[in-house]
Formats: C-alpha cells, structure tokens, sequence
C-alpha cells in the first residue's frame, strides 16, 4: 500500500494538527510531502517540524508528486483554493466550514466532477467517543426511544483567534463550532428536519456571533437543543439526552457521566419532599428500586478513520462516510440562520 502524498496549504492551528498528529496516525494510507502558509513564520515552524516548505502555492500544486491537498485556511478563501487545487488535478480535503455558503460549495463540487478528483470535508466531530456513545443509545434505544437531545459546547474565552472575529473570513461560533454540531445531529436523527429556531449571541460586541441557542424538531418527534457558549464560566453537561425508558448525562469530553433507566419495578409512590418552602411529590426522586445507575456504555468507532476512508475514496472508489451532500445539508441550514438574522 502506497500511501498518498499530501500537500497542505496552511500551517496555522488545524493544518500543524493534521500533519503532526491526524495524518500521522494514518501513517499507512497518507504522507505529508511539503506545506505553504502565507505567513513566513510558520513556513519556519513547517521546516522545523520535517517538512517541505514550498516556496508559492503554484509551486505547491505544480508538484507532480502530490496526489492531495489539505485545505486549513479562512473559510473565505477555501473555495478559490479547492478549485485551484482540483485543476492541478489532485484530489482535496478541505476543513469545515467548507465554503462561505452553498453557492460556493455547488462550484467546488462541479469542479471535482468535472476535474474527477474526490473532494472530502474533515467533519472530524463524527469521531467523537462522546457522541458516539449517544448515537449508540440513540440506535440500540439502550433508554428506549430518545425524545430530547441536549448538545453543548461551552467556554468563558472569547472567540478564538484573529480572522474568527471577521464576518468577511467567515467568523462567529455558529461556523465555527455550530457547523459540528448540527453535522452531528443531522448525521444521528434520520428523518427531515420539521422547525428550527436560532437565537445568536452578540454579547462581547463583535461582528459576528459568541455563541447561540437553537431548537429543532424533526418529524420523528425528536427534539433537539444545540447550545454554543464564549461566556460561561459554569458550563452545562456536554450531553443531556431523555429516552423513554431513562436518562443519560455526559458531563465532558473526558466522558464523565452516568445513565439512570427504569427498572419497571413495582413500587410505592415517592415520598412528598421539602422543596423551598413548600412540599412536592412530583419533583421527589424516584424510590430506589425504581431506578438502576448505569455506566456510560463502552464504544467503538463504527467506521474507518477519516483519512483511511479517504484513501478507501481514492483509491478504490469506496464510499464517503462523510458525504458531500450531508456536508450541503448542514452548509445550507446554517445559511438559513444566518440570512434570518439579517433581516
């Protein structure tokens, strides 16, 4: 197995990730040959770090040794960049977002076909263990049917970097972390989404968005909370899903939590408590032998790496775990939010 040369256009934060850590631990189906970055000094990091620097980005996709390009730019520039890179006739993996809006991914995709060349979006969050574990539940109905889903991710630094504050470069956490997110739960409920309503978050008073609530409904009934937050110094849990049958609490991504489900047991009622002031048997804890305190369940990725299925794409025609159209579905949603916003 021969594998595929890389060149990587970008060396910030995503692009040196992929090169010292993604691509290496798929050593076997892909190789970093060189990088470009606009910037001199990371060109200077890319040297110290055992890599190429090309000279120019014509250098850079003039390479006939190269069979791929990564793309780990602003959002704003990953359209030119990927029909570029497709012309020079090498097959390109992008970072999410993938375009500034779907009209720009519809000219990249026509591009590839064109060109015959695979285009693949690293939505690496469908690897999480944390979601994976919900999906899990989700599909073996471990609680029973899962009603309500909570998926949060939240901070008290800010908006990263620089360009992210910038709605030119495609800036704000709905494209930042809410393009994961919804990639997530889109790829975990299968059935057409019926509503969804967003509330974006401007509170540190940049152009674009800190953070947002949103809620969808899909036409199984399953609803759906996705929260995004730069201000909270108390975060909720990652997860907090309702099933029929219990409940399960993933507190963060070193996946602390439990899973609490009925045991369908006959017993007494609950017991009235001293609530405030006042008495309740409604929000009384469930006797004991009424509930059974689970472990979160053990879990394995139920689909080749990332860039081992690239490869798969590549080299055998396989087939894309993250599909382009799955990609143009989350894209086109999150322009929806953005042009109600606008209004």
């Amino acid at each position: 197995m021969k594998p595929l040369q890389f060149a990587i256009i970008g060396y910030g934060g995503m692009g040196s990730y992929h090169a010292k850590t993604i691509m290496k631990k798929s050593s076997e189906v892909v190789a970093v040959k060189g990088v470009y970055d606009i910037k001199s000094e990371r060109q200077a990091v890319a040297q110290a770090d055992g890599f190429l620097a090309y000279e120019s980005l014509p250098e850079l996709l003039e390479d006939e040794t190269t069979d791929a390009v990564l793309i780990a730019t602003p959002n704003d520039s990953h359209k030119e960049l990927a029909i570029a890179a497709l012309k020079a006739g090498k097959h390109v993996v992008c970072e999410k977002p993938v375009a500034m809006n779907t009209k720009e991914l519809d000219e990249i995709l026509a591009e590839a076909k064109k060109c015959a060349r695979t285009f693949m979006v690293h939505q690496n969050r469908r690897w999480d263990p944390d979601f994976l574990m919900i999906r899990q539940m989700y599909q073996e109905k471990t609680l029973g049917d899962l009603f309500q889903i909570e998926s949060r991710v939240q901070g008290a630094n800010g908006i990263p970097g620089d360009w992210r504050h910038l709605q030119k470069h495609g800036g704000g956490m709905l494209l930042d972390w809410g393009v994961h997110l919804f990639d997530q739960l889109l790829f975990l409920v299968d059935s057409p989404l019926q509503t969804i309503q967003t509330d974006l978050s401007y509170i540190l008073g940049d152009e674009v968005d800190d953070g947002f609530h949103s809620y969808l409904t899909f036409e199984n009934g399953v609803k759906v909370i996705i929260e995004v937050g730069t201000t909270n110094y108390i975060p909720l849990p990652r997860w907090y899903v309702k099933g029929m049958e219990g409940t399960a609490l993933i507190s963060d991504w070193d996946l602390n939590g439990k899973m609490v489900k009925a045991t369908h047991e006959e017993t007494a009622a609950p017991k009235p408590i001293q609530a405030g002031v006042g008495l309740t048997k409604t929000m009384a804890p469930p006797r004991e032998d009424a509930t059974e305190v689970l472990s979160l369940p053990a879990v394995e990725t139920p689909y080749p790496s990332f860039y081992a299925n690239f490869y798969d794409v590549v080299v055998n025609g396989g087939e894309p775990i993250v599909k382009n159209s799955e990609v143009r579905r989350v894209l086109a949603l999150l322009e929806t939010i953005l042009a109600e916003e606008s209004k």
